[in-house]
């Protein structure tokens, strides 16, 4: 298997650690250099929230065109982004660098509406069918590295750089990410659509509708990745002003989510045979939710570094699940569709908690926001074990 997807691995590793690189530097720039916790979080909506308009048209774009094609051109629209990013730090006035920041991470949200549910799409034409579920796992390993890498690259140039060489080297990843799939060869699917655009939408929300696991499975991965938001915008805010960090050591400590996060999709690749999914998806959610919202308790680095790894593992090991649940139940022929509704959600929710969290931390400050998104999480987490009776009968067979 490794032989067949290798390469197409090794290019979505490449394509999301500079996707994450882009989001961190419109969360960051935002941040640090225009100094607005808000405007960090509305270029966070907009780099991943565009795909609730344009991710259902993805999806359909998959079913009807090669989906290779639809990776390409979303990695053309990130580094049209990176350029509006390039000119904010290098050539725009002050007055206009916030629109420039705002701009690209709109372009940036446009290629996210497209190469999740893209990638997806290709990878389950690539794999065997037995090979679906664990080929599925290792792709979202890929993705959660990706995420975890980030900001520790971030945190190593610019120990030494300013913010153009951030840019240039996320621009260099999907250069050599669609390099590494040039080759790479898809089709449409075979099954001619008579439906308009919005006619193939919405047969994509019946057939996920008409099948309770996979909607609550659906659920499932909105409560997953409600957690991202808040670590994406709330933790770096963490380390600079509660735990005192310098620049490499806050890259560092963001970067111990690429460690637990690979250890949580290995994690979830060996028991994926020899545990409950849908207690463990749900139970996992609740304690890396109780556990992140102890993490501003604690100056010590050591601690809040345990916290944090607690953190990647559980949620590595859950979305793994969830993501691998989701593609082996989607049916072959609205694959497209299905995947660009899991794709939505690993993007929209993240946007939407994102917004949340730096409108909670303006507005409390950092300290009260991380165990107040904590916990609520948590107990929603325990409401969704309480309700969805199918996904806790669920095994993962």
């Amino acid at each position: 298997m490794m032989q067949r997807l290798g390469a197409f691995l090794g290019s979505c590793l490449l394509a999301f650690t500079a996707g994450h690189m882009f989001n961190y530097t419109v969360i960051l720039y935002l941040q640090e250099v225009v100094g607005s916790d808000l405007l960090s979080g509305l270029g966070f909506g907009l780099a991943f929230g565009s795909s609730i308009v344009f991710g259902w048209f993805g999806g359909v774009l998959c079913d009807r065109i090669p989906p290779h094609r639809v990776i390409h051109g979303a990695q053309a629209l990130f580094l049209a982004g990176l350029a509006c990013l390039w000119w904010a730090q290098s050539g725009a006035s002050a007055d206009a660098r916030v629109a420039w920041v705002l701009g690209g991470a709109f372009l940036g949200g446009l290629a996210w509406s497209f190469v999740g549910p893209a990638r997806l799409t290709a990878l389950a034409q690539m794999a065997q069918v037995e090979e679906l579920r664990p080929a599925t796992i290792l792709f979202n390993l890929q993705v959660l590295v990706g995420f975890g890498l980030a900001p520790l690259l971030i945190g190593l140039v610019r120990s030494r750089y300013q913010w153009d060489a951030v840019i240039a080297l996320s621009a260099f990843g999907f250069a050599l990410s669609s390099l590494l799939i040039v080759h790479l060869r898809t089709h449409a699917n075979p099954v001619v659509s008579n439906n308009s655009v919005l006619g193939d939408i919405a047969e994509g929300f019946r057939a996920v509708g008409s099948d309770r696991l996979l909607m609550q499975l659906m659920l499932t991965a909105v409560l997953g990745y409600a957690m991202t938001g808040p670590l994406q915008i709330l933790l770096p805010k963490l380390a600079r002003q509660v735990l005192l960090l310098s620049e490499l050591q806050r890259g560092a400590y963001l970067g111990l989510l690429a460690l637990s996060l690979i250890v949580g999709g290995v994690s979830a690749l060996a028991l994926a045979k020899k545990v409950r999914h849908g207690w463990f998806m749900l139970g996992g959610i609740a304690a890396g939710s109780l556990v992140f919202s102890s993490l501003a308790l604690t100056t010590s680095v050591p601690l809040s570094a345990i916290g944090l790894a607690c953190v990647g593992i559980m949620g590595g090991m859950v979305i793994s699940l969830v993501v691998s649940g989701i593609q082996a139940q989607a049916p072959v022929a609205l694959r497209g569709r299905v995947m660009s509704m899991y794709s939505i959600t690993s993007q929209v929710i993240p946007a939407l908690s994102g917004v949340a969290a730096g409108a909670l931390v303006n507005a409390v400050g950092v300290e009260r926001a991380i165990p107040m998104a904590g916990l609520a999480l948590a107990g929603l987490a325990a409401l969704a074990t309480l309700a969805m009776a199918r996904l806790r009968a669920y095994h993962g067979q």
